[in-house]
């Protein structure tokens, strides 16, 4: 039975032990550390026609990166951008093929989708 009681005394301060440490149960970050990645997606949906695709690096305060879609008026959009701290964001944004709109009193909804 003495044991017992020692093994819970035990874990009770190793629990308040946590607790006065600053843990209260969350996870410590670290807003000092060095974020670096990359990422890349792309969805080619064949039945929908929803293309893009997007991908990013950072490396400390620089970023890098890019996203392509296909605008609903047949273009196709490709953003570049840059971010850091001196410079900001900075996008580049392209326009590829022509737009097509309905005409004069005719609705989206009768134009040829192609699907």
């Amino acid at each position: 039975m003495g044991q017992i009681i020692t093994l819970v005394a035990c874990l009770v301060v190793v629990a308040f032990a946590q607790y006065y440490e600053g843990d209260h149960g969350h996870h410590h970050e670290d807003y000092h550390s060095h974020p670096k990645y990359k990422f890349e997606y792309g969805v080619k949906d064949g039945h929908t026609h929803d293309h893009k695709s997007a991908w990013e690096h950072r490396d400390g305060d620089h970023v890098k990166g890019q996203y392509t879609l296909d605008e609903a008026d047949g273009t196709h959009r490709v953003v570049d951008y840059s971010s850091d701290h001196k410079g900001g964001f900075q996008p580049h944004v392209q326009r590829k093929g022509h737009a097509h709109h309905p005409h004069h009193g005719e609705s989206y909804a009768n134009i040829d989708q192609h699907y």
